[in-house]
Formats: C-alpha cells, structure tokens, sequence
C-alpha cells in the first residue's frame, strides 16, 4: 500500500510504501532544515499541533477531529514524539495530549515510543491530573509494559514531590512496585529516583529520611551519593554540602567528575570562583578529567565574579582540551559578558554562533533579552524581539512572561498583544502567568475587549486562568455594563470545569 504526499505548491507527488513511511519521516527529521521535505514536515506538525490547541474543548470530542486531519496509515513513531513534543513546549491542555496518544495506539498498527509515553506522562503531571497518570501506567503496563521506565517513575515521582506531601511521595514509590512496576526486582537505581524525586524539590530532610529509612534495603553507590551532594549544592547550604562530602569520602566512595562538578558549581554560585578553581586543580591533581560541564560551570563563576578575562581564558581553553563548546559553554560566555555590561560583545558572541551551526535556544535568548532590559532598553529589547520573531523562535515560558511583565511596565501593552497574537497563531497555549500580566495592563489602560479575547482564547484552548484574573475581569466588565460578556467567560469556565477541574483544586467561576 502506498502513502501519497504532495508538497504544497507543487504538483510533485511522493509515493511511499506505508512500511517504509517510519524510516522516511526518521531520516527526514534528521535531515537539514534547509530541505524542502523537511519543511514540509515542520510545517505539519505545526498545523497539527494548532488543531489540537486550537480545538474547543471540552465543548467537542477531540478524536473525530483527529480522524478527520491525520489519515491513520500518515502516522509515523516521529510525527507522534514530534506532536506530543511540540503539544508539551506549548503548555497544552493535558487531556488533549492524552486523547493524541491513546489515538496514535487505537487508530493505527504502530507500537508506542517510550519517549511518546514520557512526553505524555510528563504533559499530565506537570497539571497535576495524577489520576489520569496513574492510569495510563497501569493501561501500559497490561498493553505495552515495555514503555515502563526508571525515566517514567522519575517524572511522576518528580512531580508528586513538588506538588504534594512527603508521605504521598513515599506511598507513590510503593504503588510503583505493587501495581506498576509488578515482578520487577527493586534496586540502587529505583531508590537513586526516590531520592532524586526529594532532592530535585531541595527537600534535604525528607531525602535523608528516605536514605536512613531505606540504605540497608537498597545499597547505595556513588551515583546515590552524587544525587544526595547535588541536592545538598540546591539547598544552597555549603556547609551542609561539603560536610556531606566528607561523610560521604569516609563511607569509601570515590569522588568522580559529576563529583567535582557538583562542588565547583556550588562554590561558583555563591561568587567563590577561587575556590572553584582549587577544584579544578584538584580533579586534575587525582587523574579525574575535567568535562565541558567543568568549564561551562566555572564560565558561569567567572561572570558571577565580574571576572571576564577568566571567562574567556576558560573560553578559549575548551577546544585546547579536545573539548567541543555546544550551546551551553556559548551561554555561559555570553551571560558572563552581561554581567560585565559588554552587552556589545555579547552579541557579536551571539551572532558568531550562527557561523558555527550553533543554534540559539532559549537560554541564549533569555539571557540577551535580560542584558537589553538592563543595558539597552526598550529599544534594545525591541530590536531583538523583531529578530527572534523573525527567526520564528518561540521562546520559553519564562521568557514571554518575562518579556510580557517589561512590556507592560514600559507601557508597550501594543507589544505584549503582539507577543499574545504571535504565540497564539504558532498554535501555543501562554502561560496564565502571562495572562494575569496582559490582562492587568489591558483592563488599567480600559483595553477591555482585547482583555476579554485573550481569556476567551486561553479558555478555549482548555486552560484555566487564574482566579485573580477572573475576579478583575469580573469587576471590569461590570463596570463597563459588559454583563454578557461575564455571562460567556462564566459559562466558558464552568464548562471547561465539568470536564477538566482547576489543578489546584478550587473552583474560579461564579454566577453573574
């Protein structure tokens, strides 16, 4: 059977073997962005992606409209991890992203990835909806229990840590080996991802709770120590660490680079690039070869440390280590020259990058959008703006909501609606944060329609907003006479409650 695409503008038809359409699409993702196949690919996605945010739920089911776009013999284990991938970037709506999932199993022959499933997963339980988390597990362990890994356990551990109680965790570690991980044996590896779970939270007393509870079941190695020391360097506490360090040589375990990374990272935060540095000796001193993340964190503690030749001594060190910069070692150099004020020479190091197949991500935009706020101003910030708008980049949440909070400060509300629009149409949910930012400049300038359609849109695409917003929205729009408007945005809210509660459990319409 033969799968047909036409590229748009052209007459020229594609023929493909349905069996091969997997290994097609492989090749052609990793093929360059320049080729028009591969564009054409990006660009279903894209539309894909918009259909599902931009669908209405929950006032209409979801699948029939899948049906209707995607053509299940069309889809493919890369189209499906690109989708789930793009859905996760846009802070989608969690259910819409569980309804893709079940329809990529359901409606075609294909095997689930592990990595569809973690996108999924993640998507779920970064809204909290564990119930539904817990039952895409327990349906995959019956159907496709090869998808179950430590990389899943971590991600709802992870997040049952962040958002709920100690003693939640720990039961959520137990129901992983009754009812999930059944017949599996539990060892150092599942422990390290309970641990991680606390430490990733800087829940120190919690962690050593678990350890002391726990050590004599599951041994520990340095892998265990190592996530311990790392969430010791989060807590911010030096002392703690190093005292930890210490106890940690004397049970025998040998120190190794993510060791020696950890401690130096820690020093360099708190401005102590010296003693970070004494590291580094030391590691060489012991045979333990410094890695890119050695130097990409020392960069970080040279600017810190207001120290630009040594950053761009450590810089320049890389490549004479055999060592290839990536984007990482790129954004610590161009933060290090921000915090000296070289806002020039940060962005001749930015445009250097393009020259050198670098792409810059999010980090690298974040960190020049702060150096113009703080160095250039609005017209600096516009200037890059245009730029990256230009590029088509889409930025990270806390980027629009950085971005959305300065345009409204400098009274640029046309530029944070620009902002709004732009992220709208490349088919991204923003984030309520940035919601309560636009709403609040646009209802204080009297920008009420505008206001009202932003939540309208939001709502839509199956987010809440957040209940200060609903209460000045409320109160604006009873004061402008707009009660059939209020009438919409409540009824809009309890339906979207009906089916999708608030997260944080509380309820946030009310009647007029």
């Amino acid at each position: 059977m033969l799968l047909l695409l036409q590229m748009k503008g052209s007459s020229r038809v594609i023929q493909l073997p349905k069996t091969n359409l997997s290994l097609f699409l492989s090749v052609a993702y990793k093929s360059s962005s320049s080729s028009p196949l591969a564009s054409e690919i990006k660009t279903e996605i894209d539309r894909i992606t918009r259909i599902i945010n931009d669908h209405p739920f929950p006032d209409e089911p979801l699948q029939p409209t899948l049906l209707r776009h995607i053509p299940p013999l069309s889809l493919s284990t890369s189209f499906v991890e690109s989708v789930l991938g793009r859905l996760f970037a846009t802070h989608s709506n969690g259910l819409k992203a569980l309804e893709f999932f079940k329809y990529s199993i359901h409606h075609s022959q294909l095997t689930p990835s592990v990595d569809a499933f973690e996108k999924t997963l993640h998507i779920l339980t970064r809204m909290r909806y564990f119930d539904k988390a817990w039952e895409l597990m327990i349906e995959m362990r019956h159907t496709h229990p090869s998808l179950l890994s430590l990389k899943s356990m971590s991600i709802m551990l992870a997040k049952i840590a962040k958002f709920q109680s100690y003693e939640d965790t720990f039961e959520a570690f137990k129901k992983m080996e009754t009812e999930v991980f059944v017949g599996r044996n539990f060892s150092t590896d599942e422990f390290n991802v309970l641990l991680r779970a606390f430490c990733s939270q800087r829940e120190m007393k919690e962690a050593r709770s678990v350890f002391q509870k726990m050590h004599s079941r599951f041994s520990p190695n340095t892998k265990t120590m190592n996530i311990l020391l790392l969430g010791f360097k989060e807590s911010g506490n030096l002392t703690a660490m190093e005292l930890f360090y210490h106890e940690m040589v004397r049970r025998g375990f040998k120190p190794n680079s993510m060791t020696y990374n950890i401690r130096i990272d820690a020093y360099c935060k708190k401005g102590c690039l010296g003693d970070g540095l004494r590291l580094l000796e030391e590691m060489e001193q012991v045979h333990c070869l410094p890695t890119l993340e050695t130097f990409t964190t020392l960069i970080h503690g040279a600017g810190i440390a207001r120290n630009t030749a040594k950053a761009r001594q450590l810089f320049d060190e890389i490549p004479r280590r055999n060592l290839q910069r990536d984007i990482g070692a790129y954004n610590a150099m161009i933060s290090s020259l921000i915090r000296s004020k070289d806002i020039n020479s940060a962005i001749e190091l930015m445009d250097g990058m393009e020259g050198k197949q670098i792409e810059h991500d999010g980090v690298t935009y974040h960190t020049m959008f702060l150096g113009m706020m703080k160095l250039s101003g609005i017209e600096g910030v516009c200037e890059l703006y245009n730029k990256m708008i230009q590029r088509n980049f889409i930025p990270k949440t806390r980027t629009v909501v950085m971005l959305m909070k300065f345009f409204c400060e400098n009274q640029r509300l046309d530029l944070g609606l620009n902002l709004w629009d732009y992220l709208v149409q490349k088919g991204h949910c923003p984030h309520s944060h940035a919601l309560d930012l636009l709403v609040t400049g646009l209802c204080s300038r009297g920008w009420l329609q505008e206001a009202f359609q932003c939540c309208k849109q939001i709502l839509e695409r199956g987010r809440h907003m957040s209940e200060s917003v609903h209460r000045m929205m409320q109160r604006f729009l009873k004061q402008n006479d707009e009660r059939d408007k209020l009438t919409e945005l409540n009824r809009m809210i309890m339906k979207l409650q009906s089916v999708l509660p608030p997260s944080g459990g509380k309820t946030i319409g009310s009647t007029c």
